[in-house]
């Protein structure tokens, strides 16, 4: 089945990522968010000489996964420098550009991505694509202050040099109204079709009044990790 692939291939990546970019020297490490985040916590709890390390969470989510895992929650006010920050991604380009923000968590992520020196992406073979927005339909995650929400979509599909195919308020699913982030903000998805110059874009998206964070995360990874269909591990590197 392909769900057990794709479980299979998360898993796989993300205990490849930990076994080889965190180590017991590590002071602080940042913790990602999503589902394929869960597997990277699951081997650092395999691992009791990680214990000792302080672990930097990017949302609810992934602060849980540390409270539960009795390991030693930190935070991006305690600790300005992060030795490595694991997280997932909802689609990565062949030269490590990445969209995510499909869990609404982009704006606490880029932060605790950008603070550390090295920063791994872990995901299953579905997320490889030559272009964003290819693999990732669903349109590129933009973190937008509530009350500027009409107007940033308005000027998105009328102020860019890119034309978007589709933008759409993110409303929640089991809540009448839209999704609400961890910082109160709300989530605009646009979708570019395949994103030629995706830190271009990031750019003219940030310069909109009311944009809060974009799910871009453009020249900032230094490798990534892929589990495959057939039960590999491969790696795209700087």
């Amino acid at each position: 089945m392909a769900s057990n692939a794709v479980e299979n291939g998360k898993k796989l990546a993300a205990y490849k990522a930990v076994d080889e970019y965190i180590s017991a020297n590590h002071k602080v490490v940042g913790i990602g968010s999503g589902s394929t985040v869960v597997y990277a916590v699951e081997r650092i709890l395999q691992r009791p000489e990680l214990k000792n390390i302080v672990y930097v969470p990017t949302s609810f989510q992934s602060k849980n996964l540390i409270i539960d895992g009795g390991l030693t929650l930190g935070s991006t006010e305690q600790f300005s420098e992060i030795d490595v920050t694991i997280d997932g991604a909802d689609e990565v380009d062949e030269q490590l550009n990445a969209i995510k923000g499909g869990g609404a968590c982009q704006f606490q992520e880029k932060v605790v991505a950008e603070l550390a020196k090295k920063f791994v992406i872990i995901a299953d073979y579905r997320k490889k694509s030559t272009k964003l927005g290819t693999q990732w339909t669903k349109g590129v995650p933009i973190e937008v202050v509530p009350m500027a929400y009409k107007g940033v979509m308005k000027a998105i599909e009328s102020k860019l040099s890119w034309k978007p195919e589709k933008v759409t308020l993110r409303m929640a699913v089991n809540k009448a109204g839209p999704v609400v982030t961890d910082n109160g903000n709300f989530v605009v998805d646009a979708h570019f079709g395949g994103i030629d110059d995706p830190k271009a874009l990031l750019k003219e998206l940030k310069l909109l009044t009311g944009v809060y964070e974009v799910g871009l995360f453009c020249n900032m990874a230094e490798i990534a990790y892929f589990g495959e269909e057939d039960g590999s591990v491969s790696t795209l590197k700087k």
